[in-house]
This record gives C-alpha cells, sequence and structure tokens, in this order.
C-alpha cells in the first residue's frame, strides 16, 4: 500500500488520448496566457482585501505585505514557470506533484485547488455583491440586506447567524459566468480579455485622480503600534500579507489552460512571470492611495475603493467609474475560476482518482462541460451562505499548500530527472525552491486556528474520498 501511496507518475504523453474522447481546444496565446493571469489576480484583492488587511492588520503598512506576499509568490511562479515547460497539462501543481511527490501528495494538493480556486471564486462573488449594491444605490435603487449578506458571519473566531437569507447577487454573477464558461474557452477567453484591458484602465485612473488628494498624515505611523497578534506591528503586517496573499493566487490559474495553450512551453512561463509582475505593481499603486486618501481604520468595509473616496466631493464621479470597475474585475475573477476549477476534475479523473463523468469533455464545445456546471453550483452554493474573509483565508491556505509543493518539486526533480528538457529553469533554484517553500511556511503560520480547524476537517474529508474511491481506482496502479 505505501508503495502506491509514493507512486509517481511520469508519463503525461496520453492526456490527450483520443479514448478520453474530444480533446480541449487549442485557442490561447502568449498574450491571452497573460490576460488570464492578469483576470485571475486583479480583483477582489485590489477591490475589497487591500482595505480590510489595512484596517484589521496591517494599517498604511499594507504596502509592506503586498511586497512579502509578493516575493513569496515571485519565487512560486518561477517554479511555476519550470514546471510549465516540463509538464505542460491542465493539472497544474497537482500534476507537479505527481511526477515528485507521489500519488498520495497529488490527491492532497488537488483536493485543496478545490479550495484555491472553488472557494476563491465564492469569496469574489461575495465581495462582487459589495460594488453591485453600491451601484444601485448610486442609482437610487436599494435591495434588502436579506438578500444580499450572507446568513452566517465569522466574528472573534465562531460563525454566527445574521437572519439574513443568502446572498442573491452573488449567486447570479456566478451562474451567468458558469453558462459562458460551459459554452467554450474562446468565449470566455476573449470576454476576459475585454475585461482585463477596461480594470487596469479603471484602476490606472483612479490611481492618477486619487494621487492628487492624497493626505501624507494618514500615513502615519506607517506602522501602527501592535494591539496584539496579528493586530498591527510587524506581526500584523505578517497576517496582513498571509490576508493578502489571496489576491496573488491567481497567476497560478493559467497553468491550467496548458492543454488550451498553442505553445505551452512558450507561452505559459511569459504570461505566468508578466502577469505577476504587472499585478504587483497595480497593487502597490492602489494600496498607497487608498490609504492616503483616507485612515487606514475606516477601510474595512465591502468596498473599501468607494469608502476612500466618498470624502471628496472633488471626486465624485469617480465612484461611478470605481463601481463599474470593480464589478468588471470581479468578474473576470470568477470567471477565470471557474475555467480553472474543472480542469483539475478532468486531469484527476483522468487519471483514475476521480469517477469517469468528471473526465468527459462537450463533443460541441470542447469543454469539460459537467465539471463546469458541478463547479459552478458549489460555488455559487458557498457564496450563498458564507462570509468574504472566512473564504479568502482557507483560500490562502490551500494555495500556500500547493506551492509549497511546487517549490519542493522543482528541486526534487532536478535530481531524479535532470536529463529531461526544460524551456525555462528556475535560477539559482538550489536557493530559490527553498525560499519559496518557507516564505509560504511563513506565511501559513500566521493563520488564525480557527482556519486550521476547518482545513484538518477539509483534508480528512478529502482522504475519505482518495481511500474509499481513488487508491482502488488509479490507472497509474490499474
Amino acid at each position: 500500500m505505501l508503495k502506491q501511496l509514493i507512486a509517481r507518475k511520469t508519463d503525461f504523453s496520453a492526456i490527450d488520448d483520443p479514448s478520453h474522447g474530444p480533446a480541449l481546444r487549442r485557442t490561447l496565446g502568449p498574450w491571452g496566457i497573460t490576460a488570464l493571469g492578469i483576470g485571475a489576480v486583479i480583483g477582489t484583492g485590489i477591490f475589497v482585501v487591500t482595505g480590510q488587511a489595512a484596517a484589521e492588520h496591517a494599517g498604511p503598512a499594507v504596502l509592506i505585505s503586498f511586497v512579502l506576499a509578493a516575493i513569496c509568490s515571485g519565487f512560486t511562479a518561477l517554479c511555476y514557470a519550470e514546471f510549465a515547460t516540463l509538464i505542460p497539462v491542465s493539472g497544474s501543481s497537482y500534476s507537479y506533484a505527481y511526477a515528485t511527490l507521489g500519488e498520495l501528495a497529488a490527491w492532497f494538493i488537488g483536493w485543496n485547488m478545490v479550495l484555491e480556486y472553488g472557494i476563491s471564486a465564492s469569496a469574489v462573488a461575495a465581495s462582487w455583491t459589495g460594488y453591485f449594491t453600491s451601484l444601485l444605490d448610486h442609482v437610487g435603487v436599494h435591495l434588502p440586506k436579506a438578500l444580499t449578506e450572507a446568513p452566517l458571519a465569522f466574528t472573534d473566531g465562531h460563525l454566527v447567524a445574521t437572519g439574513h437569507l443568502f446572498n442573491l447577487p452573488a449567486v447570479a454573477i456566478v451562474l451567468a459566468l458558469t453558462a459562458l464558461c460551459y459554452v467554450g474557452i474562446r468565449e470566455s477567453s476573449g470576454l476576459n480579455v475585454l475585461m482585463v484591458a477596461l480594470k487596469v484602465g479603471l484602476i490606472v485612473i483612479v490611481v492618477v485622480a486619487g494621487y492628487r488628494y492624497i493626505n501624507p498624515a494618514n500615513w502615519h505611523p506607517f506602522i501602527p503600534p501592535n494591539e496584539g497578534p496579528g493586530k498591527y506591528g510587524w506581526s500584523g503586517i505578517m497576517r496582513g500579507a498571509a490576508m493578502v496573499f489571496f489576491a496573488y493566487i491567481g497567476f497560478e490559474a493559467t497553468s491550467t489552460a496548458a492543454q488550451e495553450c498553442k505553445n505551452p512551453q512558450r507561452d505559459l512561463p511569459f504570461g505566468i512571470l508578466l502577469s505577476l509582475v504587472i499585478c504587483t505593481v497595480l497593487y502597490l499603486a492602489m494600496a498607497a492611495v487608498l490609504t492616503g486618501l483616507t485612515r487606514y481604520d475606516q477601510l474595512g468595509t465591502s468596498e473599501p475603493v468607494v469608502t476612500a473616496i466618498r470624502p471628496y466631493p472633488q471626486l465624485g464621479w469617480l465612484r461611478l467609474v470605481v463601481e463599474i470597475g470593480a464589478m468588471i474585475g470581479l468578474s473576470s475573477v470568477i470567471l477565470v475560476m471557474i475555467i480553472a476549477q474543472p480542469r483539475i476534475f478532468m486531469i484527476m479523473a483522468r487519471d483514475g482518482l476521480l469517477p469517469p463523468v468528471f473526465s468527459r469533455v462537450h463533443p460541441r464545445y470542447r469543454t469539460p462541460h459537467l465539471n463546469t456546471l458541478v463547479t459552478g453550483a458549489g460555488i455559487a452554493l458557498l457564496a450563498a451562505v458564507f462570509p468574504l474573509d472566512l473564504l479568502a483565508d482557507l483560500t490562502s491556505m490551500g494555495t500556500l499548500i500547493a506551492f509549497v509543493a511546487v517549490c519542493a518539486g522543482v528541486l526534487i526533480l532536478r535530481y531524479t530527472a535532470p536529463q529531461l528538457h526544460r524551456g525555462f529553469r528556475v535560477p539559482w533554484a538550489w536557493a530559490i525552491c527553498p525560499a519559496g517553500v518557507l516564505s509560504c511556511l511563513a506565511l501559513l503560520g500566521f493563520m488564525a486556528w480557527f482556519n486550521w480547524l476547518l482545513m484538518l476537517v477539509w483534508t480528512a474529508i478529502g482522504f475519505g474520498i482518495y481511500f474509499g474511491y481513488g487508491r482502488r481506482h488509479s490507472y497509474l496502479h490499474g
């Protein structure tokens, strides 16, 4: 049994085997991949999590939090870029772990990727509602709170009932984008490129317009005095880094589109690294403007960008721009996550670890259509009932664990398979890979105990599925 659990998959050549049914359509070039990465990264992090991390943890020093999270993501992005040229399939870190750490570790990583993609999309949808209702309020339409807020809230480490019914706008946007992803990658990718161009342009407008009204006094003290574990001071900066790490996870989603790339060995490293650089610059610029316009402790709202510009009548015209830009930006994140998650299920099913129904591809649309429906329904359900902060932290945890495996995997494969051709190589891998592992573990250490408890429950459920089904049906041992 132990031999099976640590068995590694070394042959990925059959991933497009005709026996699996129609193959995915290869339509994405380097700029489409880059847009996919930016589409996944620029969203809740810039429009919501920035304000919450500043208000609750880091103060104006949330800029340092972003830099720390970017460094951690940078180490990992380099590792992803190397793996993407070695194993250009849609399984992302699941496939990478299967090739280096063995089947059980691959299942564990794949199961955590459900957190990364599915739950992150739910968190983004929950924050989309804040800007949607703000836009409706702007034009005199007011939805009842019972239909715009989750029935559960996360307060002082406990889930409590709010008395609300469910988050209807979040459900609506998820289902609409699920229908689009069902139809095809070309259509959804084209819409994503358009949304990325619009939201980046709108972010630049906000930064340029808001810069003129920055009050430097709002940046003092830059690092507020510590008020307890994770509440300002350097522990708050680290807790903020763990929280805003949620903002960076999208670059990894590009690797799930490997089988839809025209030239994955060239395009994936390009898209992964360029999207991370662009997004880091935008994050830092927006965080500086937000904390410069308004005191950091006032930014802990569901629409902190609107909160920051509200005291300035001269920027009244900007509110509508922000609301529309945020809705576009958040929609593109949801879209990319709904694209990514079904492809993970598909690869796991083609390895025998999930039932064959999850491996099906639509004969006309050439998409994993059943997985898309399952993913969309699950995301909509979570967004309907759970609060943003809980969903964001769980997403960060699942992602950090996957990133540890990828960073370790690159170094392992350098020694176990040095002969493989690598279209991209991590520079100074002996230093970069361990630094990626350690930085991810450091951010994990600042997660709240309640999140660790939920992660243990999630892991137990995943292992139950693996030992109940996956281990007995794995094609690696069939």
